[in-house]
């Protein structure tokens, strides 16, 4: 494989944040937090940049839906070793309701425009946890998907993957084009390097609006109501079991 390399790269809340509800309930605060790329998207961005130090694949492009502040996401990408940056313009309502369904129609769109012959996606966010994205990519495009894999490795036109399932690890090998989705032991993701971080300010973006890749962003679901978890309740140590059977009773609990 020689071609063009597609990687998600999503604006989250920084891991490190504190995540606070907002008053009304209508989702979580993100005026004047901290925001950075999520984690499996950096790995996954380390997988592509590697594949191309190989000269197994000719070009890593970063790709990012959402406001403007998603070009900065680009920019560390681009820092990391990508090539190019595709920005997809989603704000406002449109932001807020962007879900999997529509990220996947808007990369399967530029699947196709791009002429890429892989996308690699980190396996999910750490915002909305949903382990989506990738799966339903490759059902929109037709594509064979290696998900959650730990190893890749390129023989000919071929991908041959380790994943991580419940049972230990089963190895694939799958045709390309492909999806593939970066599980969090694929590899370390580097730093970028203060000379990479001002050559990547001299890297393209390009932008663009979904409705340019004629998708629809119609959202099919609507939250209700955003709350947060219940605050636990301090333990109770008890002397014997005795106590202990005494106490369980006391709640209900047999």
């Amino acid at each position: 494989m020689s071609g063009r390399v597609l990687v998600g790269v999503k604006r989250v809340i920084d891991y490190a944040v504190k995540i606070r509800v907002k008053p009304d309930n209508t989702g979580v605060v993100t005026d004047g937090v901290k925001h950075s790329m999520n984690p499996f998207c950096e790995i996954a961005v380390e997988e592509a940049v590697k594949l191309k130090e190989k000269k197994l694949i000719k070009e890593v492009v970063a790709v990012s839906c959402g406001p403007q502040q998603s070009q900065e996401t680009i920019r560390t990408a681009l820092a990391m070793g990508a090539d190019r940056g595709i920005h997809v313009e989603v704000s406002g309502k449109d932001y807020e309701n962007l879900a999997p369904l529509q990220v996947s129609k808007i990369l399967a769109a530029l699947a196709k425009k791009e002429d890429a012959q892989l996308i690699i996606l980190g396996k999910q966010a750490i915002d909305d946890d949903c382990n989506q994205t990738g799966q339903m990519t490759a059902a929109l495009l037709d594509w064979p998907q290696g998900t959650f894999a730990s190893e890749v490795s390129l023989e000919g036109d071929k991908l041959k993957l380790v994943r991580e399932v419940d049972g230990g690890l089963e190895t694939i090998k799958i045709n390309s084009p492909a999806v593939v989705t970066a599980d969090l032991r694929l590899n370390t993701p580097r730093y970028a390097t203060l000379p990479n971080i001002m050559k990547a300010k001299k890297k393209k973006i390009a932008s663009m609006k979904p409705a340019d890749l004629g998708v629809d962003l119609t959202s099919r679901l609507e939250v209700l109501r955003v709350d947060e978890p219940p605050q636990r309740q301090a333990g109770v140590k008890v002397e014997t079991v005795a106590d202990l059977v005494g106490k369980l009773k006391e709640a209900g609990r047999i």
